[in-house]
């Protein structure tokens, strides 16, 4: 892995910056030695900063700093998520400098640095290159629907949330790695450019994808990794939420991924949709599973997004509505994800069933599926 650093440039603690929020937490694809970010924020560890957890990556207050520090750093990262994918001037500045000190680019915005010619003659001069993750495929590239998807077997689950930046990906991903311990050999299908960034195999970019091919690409990542890994379960990254209006997205995942199971993600204290009041309120959890339900599929399990909640809240919250609803409630956070997985083990034992069930059938066989 390189290695790299991430600039935020004064958004560290904010929701803008929930791609370096992912990077701390984890990457199989970059070794993140450090975040670039201000004069507030430096010579404190990213990790305690984002929740209480050292990772042992330091923040600095500038470029020239970061570089002092972390001489063998190949790697600037674009660490954040501007609304509109818009890279900020000043953040432009930071890229021509680092670009000079021979460091290569990775930006997830749609702001490709490829179209500013100026960076492109700089990094040739300085031996370095540009990567734009969300730069959309060549048409050739991009596949469409066959309908192959319905004849997987592997239990589906999509991680889907009530708004923007709720935790899915980081949910999915601790998901997989709870699997992981129980030697339960799970997936992720990314569909945005932090979960590449993170090291996902098998995924595409949701947003920078044409709209007639969004559910051949996410057929094709299913079924690519599937064929490729063989793993027991796949988790599905969603984005957005489904009633978001500024960009309603999610039924893909139910529809075209067929996810027959959901991770759904809310958080209490949140009204509005990107806190956003003319956006609207927020609709309740029950009605979004009355929807989810409407498309053949089944809330296993909710996760809450804490934010503005004291640990009592969150615990007294977790324990109405799972009274409530008589469905686990996650808080990834404070207690991790493991609740779940008596859950996705039986998801694998119905799959078990019914594999051998549609073999029997296939030889003549009498097989009785037990009720579980």
């Amino acid at each position: 892995m390189k290695k790299a650093l991430v600039l935020t440039n004064g958004l560290y603690q904010t929701s803008d910056a929930k791609t370096a929020h992912g990077l701390v937490r984890g990457s199989e694809r970059f070794l993140i030695a450090g975040i670039i970010d201000n004069t507030d924020t430096a010579n404190k560890d990213a990790g305690e900063l984002l929740d209480g957890i050292y990772r042992n990556i330091p923040v600095f207050a500038d470029l020239n700093n970061a570089i002092s520090a972390i001489q063998d750093a190949e790697i600037l990262i674009i660490g954040v998520a501007t609304v509109g994918g818009k890279l900020p001037a000043e953040m432009l500045v930071i890229i021509k400098e680092a670009i000079k000190k021979g460091l290569s680019i990775v930006n997830g915005l749609h702001d490709y640095l490829n179209d500013h010619v100026d960076l492109v003659a700089l990094a040739r001069e300085n031996n370095s290159t540009l990567t734009d993750i969300r730069k959309p495929k060549k048409r050739e590239d991009l596949h469409f629907f066959t309908g192959n998807i319905f004849n997987i077997k592997t239990p589906i689950v999509a991680v889907i949330g009530m708004d923007c930046a709720m935790g899915k990906r980081t949910t999915a991903r601790m998901l997989m790695q709870a699997c992981a311990k129980e030697n339960i050999k799970a997936e992720m299908i990314y569909t945005g450019q932090t979960g590449w960034l993170q090291g996902s195999k098998y995924g595409f970019v949701f947003d920078s994808t044409l709209n007639d091919f969004v559910s051949g690409e996410l057929e094709n990542a299913i079924l690519s990794c599937n064929k490729e890994v063989e793993p027991d379960i796949i988790f599905l990254e969603g984005q957005s939420a489904l009633r978001n209006p500024s960009g309603p997205c999610g039924l893909e995942l139910l529809i075209s991924g067929n996810a027959k199971n959901v991770v759904l993600l809310f958080a209490p204290k949140r009204i509005y949709f990107d806190n956003e009041p003319h956006w609207g309120k927020i609709p309740s959890v029950e009605s979004e599973m009355a929807i989810i339900e409407q498309f053949g599929a089944k809330v296993i399990a909710l996760a809450m997004n804490t934010e503005g909640c004291t640990n009592e809240e969150a615990f007294a919250i977790q324990a109405s509505m799972e009274s409530t609803l008589n469905i686990p409630v996650l808080l990834p956070i404070q207690k991790g994800v493991e609740p779940l997985v008596p859950i996705l083990k039986s998801l694998l034992l119905k799959s078990l069933y019914r594999y051998l069930y549609f073999v029997c059938n296939c030889m003549n066989i009498i097989f009785c599926i037990p009720h579980i």
